[in-house]
């Protein structure tokens, strides 16, 4: 047996909704937390959207190794319950909108007087202050909010959103960062407090290179570079075409450019003043741009992958979705796993990015129905009794 996982011990309540939440409290979950999720009648956000077809599986992405119970808590039985949960518990997680959980008697000043080691953990769009604050936060209204959709697709083309949910899970990946810095200083205080974090904040640092040509153009340069550098100062950086599909290539220094160049059968180019720097490069961008889809679109997509490869050039094949699921690389690494689910049949499954040297890996414990766990939450955890867990159910408290 290896070591204990970091947070073996540690026990959150989990009132996370589709990804922020959700995959904050996925990644505690996989870290070795006893994670307790908790669902209004009829399940979080995420979980009703099963009924697409689809839609299942990132439930089932998010939510593997945690415990299910149903809480209502617009109930003051179910307010009680969850009080009585927080006492003895580490961490509270809630992505609703800012000011849900005061108006319901639940925030943290007042779950603090409950329990003052407790650590909450809000995520939330726009943050729990300032002008913004009460605006309906979705992961494409930040992006556009966030100026990501401005600087995503071709210049002559109309703004579009990144493709993934990029908002939801840099904020959810924050806020599981924000929880541990205070679980951390809580070790050393013995207090815990509130840790808040909001998507746009979260998702801004991501903007670097697009905020490096807006500054260096003094705002006049086209926001929207396709697949070229967000700062146009990168070049060769682009996605060029090859004869089955497309091949990314990126050249960062004179190391990479030469390479490159070998790679190709041109070191004639070597000592071409319009190639010579990278300044020179990034000016005559449409002739490399040029120079390289010629070599590429020659080549198929693996081949030319080998063959960079074998020159060390940075690249990488452009990959369909149902490559990456079945990545060899990743299934080996143990990163993803196929998994009968009991309720969506055979899935892939993800673990958390984050390694712990001399841990065992958890093995994946698939998500399950609603309130699958109450008997084990409110008799096992809570300590009620057989009639008492018959009497919530009854008043539909659970």
């Amino acid at each position: 047996m290896g070591r204990p996982l970091p947070l073996t011990g540690v026990t959150v309540v989990d009132l996370g909704q589709i990804y922020n939440g959700p995959y904050c409290t996925f990644m505690l979950a996989m870290a070795g937390a006893r994670v307790i999720k908790i669902e209004a009648k009829g399940g979080e956000h995420l979980r009703r959207r099963s009924v697409v077809g689809g839609a299942a599986l990132p439930f089932a992405m998010l939510n593997s190794n945690k415990t299910f119970a149903t809480l209502n808590l617009k109930s003051e039985r179910g307010r009680e319950l969850l009080r009585a949960m927080v006492s003895r518990s580490d961490v509270l997680v809630e992505n609703f909108a800012p000011a849900a959980m005061e108006r319901l008697g639940l925030g943290y000043e007042a779950l603090s007087q409950v329990n003052p080691r407790l650590v909450y953990g809000a995520g939330s769009g726009y943050g729990r202050t300032g002008p913004n604050r009460s605006y309906p936060a979705m992961d494409l209204t930040v992006q556009a909010m966030a100026g990501i959709m401005s600087v995503t697709g071709f210049p002559d083309r109309p703004p579009v959103k990144a493709g993934p949910a990029l908002c939801d899970f840099f904020g959810g990946t924050h806020l599981y960062a924000g929880i541990m810095t205070a679980l951390f200083e809580r070790e050393r205080t013995g207090r815990g407090r509130l840790v808040e974090v909001a998507m746009q904040e979260a998702v801004y640092a991501s903007l670097a290179s697009n905020l490096g040509l807006h500054y260096g153009s003094e705002g006049q340069a086209s926001e929207r570079t396709g697949n070229r550098h967000g700062g146009l100062a990168e070049s060769p950086y682009n996605v060029y075409p090859t004869q089955d599909g497309h091949i990314a290539i990126i050249c960062v220094g004179e190391t990479h450019w030469a390479s490159l160049l070998r790679a190709m059968k041109r070191e004639d180019l070597l000592g071409d003043p319009r190639y010579a720097n990278l300044r020179s490069r990034v000016e005559h961008m449409d002739d490399i741009d040029e120079l390289v889809a010629h070599f590429t679109s020659a080549h198929s997509k693996q081949g030319l992958f080998d063959l960079l490869m074998s020159h060390r050039v940075p690249c990488a094949p452009v990959r369909r979705i149902g490559e990456v699921v079945n990545d060899a690389h990743m299934h080996e690494r143990g990163a993803l796993e196929w998994v009968d689910h009991p309720m969506y049949g055979r899935v892939c499954l993800m673990r958390s990015p984050l390694r712990f040297e001399g841990s065992d890996r958890l093995p994946i414990k698939p998500s399950g129905e609603l309130g699958r766990d109450n008997e084990e939450v409110y008799r096992q955890w809570l300590g009620l009794s057989a009639g008492q867990v018959q009497k919530l159910r009854d008043e539909e408290v659970i």
